[in-house]
This record gives C-alpha cells, structure tokens and sequence, in this order.
C-alpha cells in the first residue's frame, strides 16, 4: 500500500498541485488520499477535483468554538486514514485534537527559529537580512516552532520587494516539501526531542 497522504488548503493550491504531480509516479511512494479546506469555492479543492481526489470542507464559522472545528476536523480527516496529513498553504493554526492524532508537516518562508508567524517574508526585509530562506517543519502546538526536517537558504538580491523574494522563496519552498515528503514516505522518519531524523524506515515515532 502506498503511503498517504491528505493536504489540507486554503488557496491556489500551488503546493498541492506539485505533490499531486509528484505522486502521479509510482516511484515517489505517495498517494494523495484526500484534500480539505477551510473555505469554498478556491482552486485547491478544484486541482483535488480535476485529479479525481476526494476533497472536504470544514468552515471554523460552521461551529461554535475553535475546539468543536478541531473536534470535526480531527474526525474528518480520520476517515481517510491518512499517514501524513500536510499543511500546504493551509490558513489556520490546527488544534490539539488533530495535532495528537496525526503528524502534520508544514512549510515556512523563512530560516525559522527567525522570522516566524504570518510576515515572515515583510519581516525579514525589515530586517535587513542578506539571506532568508524556507523550512519545512513538523507542526507542534506553537506557532512555527515545530521541529525543522529541512531548511534551504535563498539570497536577498539588491532591489527585492516581499512580492519577488516570496516568489522566489515558493519555488524553492515547493521543491524541497515535495522532496522531503517523499523521503518521509519511502524512508520514514523519527523525532527525538527536536531532532528529525530521515531514513528509520521503522520510524514515524516521536521521543
């Protein structure tokens, strides 16, 4: 059986599509087994649907509080039993519920521990910096702060706007969760304390 994975988006979908297109050869080791989103209606559940891939929706709005979302989702995303759930572009912080069930990877523009939150990008021009980057990390109950499986850098050029250094910075960010995701399912992986290691095909366990 293939590895599984479910995505879970917010908007156009970019990174989903390149896992799609990456998991369409058999040997990539993954299947994406489902989508779901927070919102109607966006270009990443109609990637999802063009490809044939199951897809859901679970609005925070439709609930009463944030914990009985997390309740639902946790629960939605269950029933497709997935091994990896990702975060591609996903706009909401995932609760308690869904983060004790599955392990969950996400992406972040930026070398974290620097610059987390949501104006990674705007922050780190503010800065100054000559070099930022991108992380993929797994998601812990902090904002940004899970362990890191993998950064890339990417240079700050003269005459850089936050619109063309985050484009920039998408294109290597796609490449390098596609890569790592791939290595997670043919590989497995472990996580000691804030360490993750690549490769323990007995791993997918945390110490």
């Amino acid at each position: 059986m293939s590895f599984r994975l479910l995505v879970l988006v917010s908007g156009s979908g970019t990174n989903l599509q390149a896992l799609l297109d990456a998991a369409s050869d058999d040997a990539y080791g993954a299947t994406v087994v489902a989508v779901g989103a927070d919102r109607d209606d966006i270009e990443g559940l109609a990637r999802a649907e063009r490809t044939g891939v199951p897809t859901f929706v679970e609005r925070v709005g439709d609930y009463p509080d944030r914990d009985k979302w997390d309740e639902r989702l946790a629960v939605r995303i269950a029933g497709h039993r997935p091994d990896l759930v990702v975060s591609a572009g996903f706009m909401k912080i995932l609760g308690p519920r869904v983060l004790a069930a599955f392990p969950v990877v996400n992406t972040h523009p930026a070398l974290l521990p620097a610059f987390p939150g949501a104006h990674a990008v705007r922050d780190a021009l503010a800065y100054g910096v000559r070099v930022t980057g991108c992380t993929v990390h797994l998601v812990d109950a902090g904002v940004d702060t899970g362990p890191v499986i993998a950064q890339e850098a990417v240079p700050v050029l003269e005459g850089d706007d936050e619109k063309s250094l985050h484009e920039r910075i998408k294109t290597v960010e796609r490449a390098l969760l596609v890569e790592m995701v791939g290595r997670m399912a043919r590989e497995g992986w472990t996580t000691t304390g804030r360490t993750v290691r690549l490769g323990t095909t007995s791993g997918r366990t945390t110490k």
